[in-house]
């Protein structure tokens, strides 16, 4: 079948922008891969397969169609049953939304992973879905691949403790926390038992060689029903490191200090903007009578905190713009000293001198030319 284009929706300089070649016009289970690869040779970062819609592909930031035709009641059956399983249907019509892993191995030397979101949307006034595929690379980045501060690799790893990668959805945490994993699996010395829960597990890392290090991916709710209950799993297994893929309620935020308190370096993520926030966000699971307690034991673990902006770089791409605070001993003993109610004001006239403010960050890669200024101000103003 000859590839065809909506006219409306393409410019002639969109050379990339071509819809698949081979589109069928019923999409069957033999399909699903071969498109899938096409949609990353392309460059797609992320693909949008939504009912009565064609599908999206976002190639650095801009969204294209990658098939002609919507996705019709028939094909998305298809898609979601090779995707997830028969269950699918079953799963979104009781309310869920589902997380999940996919893989394809085109040869027996290669593999294209993607995480996976499917969520039950109406369309057009009858129950429809949208799944939503972020193409995972085959390894994890580096630090230098991700141009990671020096300031942040050489706080990333604490003997004990809790280290916090915050941002918006999308914005890379994930992507950066397996950087920083990579990075401690490749000391000489390795990292130990590495355990983590993820939902998904988005990158593994098989093809590090590291010797003197064991890692042990758990996806939830696959393998364990929850991430608090991952971190209390991970306590009896006597790891060395401990990733939680999200600390975002205040059973895992408090089973993410416990393991910090034990003697663990704990990693997780959160969806804040900025160090202070991070910190007041983090306090206001808790009710107002354990709050104090909680603050304490939780500024008794802190070591690093970042966040991370995605913005668009100026001739195509995105930067990761960035500021983080670590917190040493002598911050750790300021703040103790100080109300908690105190703490996110303190810690924002802070962060300048230990670590980088957004603002500053910013400024950086807008000197550099690699943003433009309607971002560099967006990027100014993001974390107060």
């Amino acid at each position: 079948m000859e590839a065809r284009k909506p006219i409306s929706l393409l410019k002639p300089e969109d050379n990339f922008a071509e819809t698949w070649a081979d589109e069928p016009d019923r999409f069957m289970t033999d399909h699903i891969d071969p498109f899938l690869l096409w949609c990353v040779k392309q460059g797609s970062s992320d693909i949008t397969i939504q009912s009565d819609r064609p599908v999206y592909n976002d190639i650095h930031g801009h969204l294209y169609p990658g098939t002609f035709r919507n996705i019709d009641a028939a094909d998305m059956s298809v898609f979601l049953a090779r995707i997830y399983g028969p269950e699918a249907a079953a799963r979104l019509a009781s309310g869920m939304d589902l997380d999940v892993s996919y893989e394809i191995r085109p040869d027996r030397y290669s593999k294209v992973r993607f995480r996976v979101n499917i969520t039950a949307i109406l369309s057009k006034g009858r129950d429809g879905a949208q799944i939503t595929m972020r193409a995972l690379p085959s390894e994890p980045p580096t630090m230098d691949d991700l141009k990671i501060e020096e300031s942040i690799r050489d706080s990333w790893a604490p003997r004990q403790g809790m280290v916090v990668v915050t941002g918006a959805t999308g914005s890379g945490k994930s992507t950066l926390l397996a950087a920083g994993n990579r990075m401690l699996l490749e000391r000489p010395e390795g990292c130990g038992k590495m355990l983590t829960y993820e939902a998904p597990i988005e990158f593994t890392y098989d093809s590090i060689h590291s010797p003197r290090s064991l890692v042990s991916q758990s996806e939830i709710p696959r393998h364990l029903k929850n991430f608090s209950d991952g971190v209390r799993n991970a306590l009896r297994r006597k790891p060395e490191i401990i990733l939680v893929g999200e600390a975002r309620d205040r059973e895992t935020i408090s089973a993410a200090i416990e393991a910090a308190q034990t003697g663990h370096a704990v990693y997780t993520t959160t969806h804040t903007m900025g160090v202070a926030n991070t910190v007041q966000r983090m306090l206001s699971s808790y009710d107002m009578s354990e709050r104090e307690e909680r603050a304490i034991a939780l500024m008794e673990t802190l070591r690093l905190i970042v966040t991370q902006a995605l913005a668009p770089r100026i001739g195509g791409g995105r930067v990761g713009v960035r500021e983080w605070m670590k917190f040493p001993d002598e911050v750790r003993e300021k703040l103790m000293d100080m109300d908690f109610t105190e703490w996110p004001n303190e810690i924002q006239r802070m962060v300048s001198s230990y670590g980088q403010t957004m603002a500053r960050s910013a400024e950086i890669y807008f000197e550099r030319g690699e943003i433009d200024r309607r971002h560099y101000l967006l990027l100014s103003s993001a974390t107060g």
